[in-house]
């Protein structure tokens, strides 16, 4: 084989759980995209039985073996994991793609998961020459990515509000384990002060939500974007429904409508970013929230394998990676994406 032969084959990325419901989507849109995606499980009679939209690469490895997952791993230029929960996940993966020398995403929802991988691999990742981005996904970089746009080229703002609504909010089995798992261990952590409520509002998405409550609440968003974006109020909400519906047992998993497996979910997010008496809005709207993360997690990866790209250390998706471009790479599908002043 040439050089010119292996210069010109598809990058290959690995998908770290790959038999989990968001990983089923961001394999297939590696596929989409003609790139070479590794399909990587710890339970390889689950893996083998696993339908891809094409040929895909099946690995078993185990995360706590790292001879296992460094085999896994071999031949990829760049690690999507989406074996949650992340608190448990991460800093294996994330210290194989290290070694490796390969760029490392994950699709954390999870505080102190995202927060410990920014903080533990940064000189790591910047003594391999790579790029460490946690919660690159729907409930994360969606909404840091989101205000970076709207901010624009303002190198400060007054106010930051993020407002995140959807109309249901079915969660997946993987979700219901990482609540679980966050519980456990924010009953662990010793007693603080008790907190103020949290805020509530109505919020006029438009359609197809229309008006909507949302109460104050942050995954990894005020995490990402407090990295990189000055503000002297920063402000997250979401559907006060979403939380509903997560919260109730009886909730079912997602109901796949289309040919693609998405659910009927539908999401709007909105960013207002304000300084003195100026006002710039950047909304986003789209369907089924995991399913979303898929395209979104490909897209950056894409950018990260560009020749032209240069970067190493770990990041908050907006502060190395133009917001705007991506999120306009992503519409008119699966995304609707707009920027205005109000």
């Amino acid at each position: 084989m040439s050089e010119d032969t292996i210069f010109k084959a598809p990058p290959v990325v690995a998908v770290v759980g790959a038999t989990g419901h968001t990983a089923h989507f961001v394999i297939n849109e590696l596929l989409r995209r003609k790139m070479s995606p590794v399909a990587i499980a710890r339970n390889s009679e689950t893996l083998a039985k696993a339908r891809f939209s094409g040929d895909v690469i099946r690995r078993h490895a185990r995360l706590d073996d790292p001879e296992s997952l460094d085999s896994a791993l071999r031949g990829a230029r760049a690690v999507i994991n989406c074996a949650g929960p992340f608190i448990d996940s991460a800093h294996y993966v994330a210290a194989a793609a290290v070694r490796a020398r390969m760029h490392y995403l994950d699709v954390a929802a999870e505080e102190p998961s995202a927060r410990r991988t920014l903080e533990t691999f940064d000189a790591p990742a910047r003594k391999a020459g790579i790029v460490v981005l946690p919660s690159v996904a729907f409930y994360g970089a969606f909404g840091d990515l989101l205000v970076t746009a709207a901010r624009g080229d303002w190198d400060s703002a007054d106010a930051v509000d993020l407002m995140i609504g959807l109309d249901s909010w079915h969660p997946t089995l993987g979700t219901r384990k990482t609540i679980a798992r966050l519980s456990d261990l924010q009953e662990a952590a010793t007693p603080s002060r008790e907190s103020p409520p949290p805020l509530k509002k109505y919020w006029d998405f438009g359609d197809p939500l229309g008006s909507q409550q949302v109460v104050e609440f942050s995954f990894t968003e005020k995490l990402l974007i407090l990295r990189h974006i000055r503000t002297s109020a920063l402000r997250i909400y979401l559907s006060t429904v979403a939380l509903s519906d997560v919260g109730d047992p009886s909730t079912p998993t997602p109901t796949a409508v289309d040919e693609v497996g998405r659910s009927a979910q539908r999401f709007v997010v909105e960013a207002v970013v304000a300084r003195g008496s100026e006002r710039r809005r950047a909304a986003a709207s789209g369907i089924d929230s995991y399913a979303f993360t898929a395209p979104l997690a490909c897209e950056v990866v894409a950018r990260l394998l560009d020749a032209k790209f240069r970067a190493a250390g770990a990041y908050a998706a907006g502060e190395i990676l133009d917001a705007r471009e991506i999120l306009t790479a992503l519409s008119p599908e699966p995304l609707a994406f707009a920027v205005s002043a109000l």
